[in-house]
């Protein structure tokens, strides 16, 4: 496969759009997981997994400059659309470069539809917006419905990243399944398209080999097979390689890439991969790797986002599912923000997190604003809201991930006939959790606070720089605990808490922040005039 530049393709859409249709009329070659091979998948008429297969043309000449390729191959992950199945599409969706997403041109857009496209806009950068079954449409209304739908797809995009995407119409399965011996429409220039929209993707071969398995099957005489894609790193012929969830080194014993015999795989190549003496019933979905490498977690803190189309709070203390790569168990939830005086950092720092810095409390997850919403919103920062969000998430069960590997959470349990969002958040794994007793270890050295205010009253002006306040403790409190704390006069003044005065839960404020002497002034001369009103009733009182 030297010369050859892979290029991962996600085929999503909502149930029944023709994914399974559109990928067989593209691909020429197959793999052992393809095209609603799983019995069930036969039976039921739809897809239940993850299907591979491929095709190759010649490099475009964009991408002549990025080095010796003179092939391009598409790999296609064909995903099931059915809402149950939302665990298997997160997994396809997080291994893809660029996603086709197909449309139904009869029926629009669809729940499962929009899931989709958010899930796009979380895991890629480029999209092409296939509507298929253009057939079905009646001949004489054929070109204006499809700009019609065009049109309306176009208006939905605008929002998001995807607002330059290309919409292709074809026919992948003229006269619907049972159809013999018509051909595909539209086909050629969708592959144009394709070739127009694809980049040179990150390859690196250095760092750690990390390999995401989705198929795990026996030959007979041979060994087990592993499937996946090729996360990161490399990986050649006898290397030793660990399954970590179950703590086993395995020497690989030979390698292929659909059907062709390799020696070495990089990132983002899809291989499948033979070791011996491995049950493959005890690995269906997975992480693989290089010896050492991934933890398995008990708890995670991440970086994270609300997705703006799911209703309802997403609450401190609430359990969602939570998806790690192929993995997804149930986690509860703390959040917590980050703020730098109001003003946005967008120095990167976002993929770290330092557990020697102070965060805030947050009861629930806040919407936060695109970059491209940020840039055309003038508006001042809302002083209360964090300007970068964290969660700690409890998981239930230990999970086996990547470093900074996505993390979506979601309500999969919501009703899959609802017409609602169920992807929750979004981030990436920043600080993986190891220890499981982390709640005595790692909790104590977090330093996540709750903002608490009080409010007292001031007894009287000590002198310029100072006041006798009341109120804001109770007789028993110990005030010496609150020494340094800040104080806000009603007039503006700023100071701090100095100490105790007497015995009844009196303070002495020292004001550090005095912007002139009038504050002062108006404070004086509202106590004199208190006063006055006091003397005066008090000789009222005398006359009667």
């Amino acid at each position: 496969m030297q010369g050859t530049l892979n290029f991962n393709v996600g085929v999503l859409g909502h149930i029944d759009s023709g994914k399974t249709s559109l990928t067989k009329a593209l691909s020429t070659v197959a793999s052992t997981a393809s095209f609603d091979k799983n019995p069930q998948s036969r039976e039921r008429g739809i897809t239940l997994d993850l299907g591979f297969s491929s095709f190759t043309v010649d490099i475009p000449e964009h991408l002549r400059q990025h080095g010796s390729y003179d092939k391009l191959q598409f790999t296609l992950v064909d995903c099931p659309g059915h809402a149950s199945l939302i665990r298997t599409i997160i997994g396809g969706a997080q291994i893809i470069d660029l996603m086709m997403l197909v449309v139904d041109v009869t029926k629009g857009i669809q729940t499962q539809t929009a899931e989709c496209l958010l899930l796009g806009e979380i895991t890629c950068e480029k999209m092409v917006v296939v509507l298929n079954k253009i057939d079905l449409l009646p001949e004489d209304k054929r070109q204006s419905a499809i700009e019609k739908m065009s049109k309306k797809f176009q208006k939905t995009l605008e929002a998001t990243r995807f607002h330059d995407a290309p919409i292709i119409p074809v026919a992948a399965k003229p006269g619907g399944p049972e159809a013999q011996g018509k051909e595909a429409e539209g086909m050629v220039k969708l592959i144009d398209i394709l070739k127009a929209c694809t980049y040179k993707p990150q390859r690196v071969e250095t760092g750690p080999f990390i390999f995401a398995v989705d198929h795990c099957f026996s030959i007979r005489g041979q060994g087990t097979v592993m499937t996946g894609t090729v996360l990161s790193g490399r990986v050649v012929v006898n290397d030793t390689v660990e399954i970590p969830s179950m703590k086993m080194t395995k020497k690989v014993k030979a390698m292929q890439m659909f059907r062709q015999p390799v020696e070495k795989a990089i990132q983002g190549d899809r291989v499948g991969i033979c070791v011996t003496q491995f049950d493959p019933k005890l690995l269906e979905r997975g992480l693989v790797s290089s010896v050492g490498v991934l933890p398995t977690i008990t708890a995670a803190i991440i970086s994270v986002q609300k997705i703006k189309y799911f209703k309802g709070p997403v609450a401190t203390k609430s359990k969602f599912h939570i998806t790690m790569g192929h993995e997804t168990v149930m986690g509860k939830v703390s959040f917590f923000g980050q703020k730098r005086d109001g003003v946005e950092d967008t120095s990167g720092a976002e993929n770290n997190f330092n557990l020697g810095e102070e965060y805030i409390y947050q009861e629930e997850l806040h919407i936060g604003k695109s970059v491209n919403e940020s840039k055309n919103d003038n508006s001042e920062v809302v002083a209360n809201k964090p300007v970068r969000q964290y969660a700690l998430i409890m998981l239930e069960k230990p999970v086996t991930c990547a470093p900074h590997c996505l993390v979506i959470g979601s309500k999969l349990d919501t009703d899959i006939h609802a017409n609602v969002c169920r992807l929750s958040f979004h981030g990436h794994l920043l600080l993986p959790v190891t220890d499981p007793k982390y709640p005595e270890t790692l909790l104590p050295n977090l330093k996540v606070y709750k903002i608490k205010q009080k409010e007292g009253l001031v007894e009287r002006i000590a002198d310029d720089y100072s006041v006798i306040g009341k109120s804001l403790f109770k007789k028993e409190s110990n005030i010496q605990l609150f020494v340094g704390l800040k104080v806000k006069l009603s007039t503006g003044e700023d100071g701090v808490i100095e100490g105790g005065f007497g015995q009844s839960g009196k303070f002495k404020m020292v004001c550090f922040k005095v912007r002139n002497k009038n504050c002062l002034q108006v404070v004086k001369r509202k106590e004199r005039l208190l006063q006055k009103k006091q003397v005066r009733n008090q000789m009222v009182e005398k006359n009667q």
